[in-house]
Formats: C-alpha cells, structure tokens, sequence
C-alpha cells in the first residue's frame, strides 16, 4: 500500500512538472503548427491546380511563346514534386528546398502573366478571366495561410528557446521549427500579379 502511495505521488509530482515546464504547450503548440501547415500546403496545391488549367487555356493561343509557357511548366512540375509531410517542419534543407520551388513557380507565373498583355484575344478570354480571378484569390489565401503558420511557429520556437521550458523540449524532442526566411518573404510579397489593367468583369460584359 505505501509503495502505491509513493509512486502515485511520484507520477502526480511529474505531471505537474511536466506542465510547469511547458509540456502541455508544447503539444498544444505543435499541433498548431502543423495544422497551419497543413493549410500552407493546401492552398498552394490549390494554385498549382489552377495554373495547370491557366496554362491549358493559354495552350490555345496558338502564337503564344512556347519558353515562357515551358517555364511555368517546368517549374509547377518541379514545386509538386516535393513530398511535403510535418516531418518537414523539423527538416531546414527540405524546408529550403520546398521554399525555394515555391518561389521558382512564383517568379515563372509572374513572367507567363506579363506576356498575356502582348495578346488580347487572351486576355479578353472568358474561361481565363475566371481564372485569373480564382488565382488572385488563392494569392491572398496563401499570404493569409503563411503569415498564420509564421505566426504560430514564432510562439512554439519561443517555447523552444526559453528557459526552462527549452529543457523539457530537449528531453521530449521539440526542437526549434523551420519558418519562411526573410528573402522568401520578401519574394511572396511581389506575389504573382494577375490585374492586367482591366476589370475582372470586363470580358463577361461583352
């Protein structure tokens, strides 16, 4: 009976240790983050769907040039390809890796959009009209979902990195997560721009 009592004083003793040392907040905010990355990874497969049917409809615009096309093919081609898991989280070069794609399909979208200026006929298409307007949308859900994942990483590395709740990390294996870098940010805040000077509606009026 007293070797019971002990080692339930023992076990309740531990619990609360454990919880005065942050480790309840780090279940809770490690579930947070991987729940906002969850939403990064969805909303940028949700762009690299539209812009497989963008580049489809631009396909029928026969004089329209093939390199810028390729371009943003290769590039969709090579950012979702990337197995991304939570375990990615915890993986700098493949957070780098995922990052970098990202902003190559980015900067090749950005070109393609440009270009559709030098032709009309496109650009007063109905079915991409449309898609530029979803595109534009999932834009700003992909900052919005970043800047959540940014936020929410900054409060678990907090946890990490203080003390003594860094001890229960090291113990527990919670490390200090990956975030978007300073030149990543800078890159997403010149996102893909998709008002070529025209009203969304405009090709609908007609």
């Amino acid at each position: 009976m007293r070797n019971w009592l002990f080692k339930a004083v023992g076990a309740l003793t531990l619990l609360l240790s454990l919880t005065g040392c942050g480790y309840n907040d780090f279940q809770r905010l490690d579930e947070g983050t991987k729940s906002a990355w969850s939403e990064v990874v969805n909303q940028y497969q949700r762009r690299a769907d539209l812009i497989d049917n963008l580049v489809n409809t631009v396909k029928g615009e026969a004089k329209f040039e093939q390199d810028t096309l390729n371009q943003v093919i290769q590039a969709r081609a090579k950012a979702t390809s990337i197995q991304v898991t939570p375990e990615t989280l915890n993986n700098p070069e493949a957070f780098k890796q995922f990052q970098a794609a990202q902003g190559e399909l980015s900067g090749a979208l950005s070109r393609l959009l440009v270009s559709v200026e030098r032709y009309p006929d496109l650009k007063a298409n109905k079915a991409f009209a449309d898609l530029r307007v979803a595109l534009e949308g999932t834009e700003n859900r992909i900052a919005v979902a970043r800047d959540r994942y940014i936020k929410a990483v900054q409060e678990y590395n907090v946890l990490a990195r203080s003390f003594p709740t860094n001890l229960t990390g090291m113990i527990f294996g919670y490390k200090p997560k990956e975030n978007f870098t300073v030149a990543n940010e800078a890159q997403i805040s010149n996102a893909p721009k998709v008002d070529f000077g025209t009203s969304p509606t405009a090709p609908a009026s007609r």
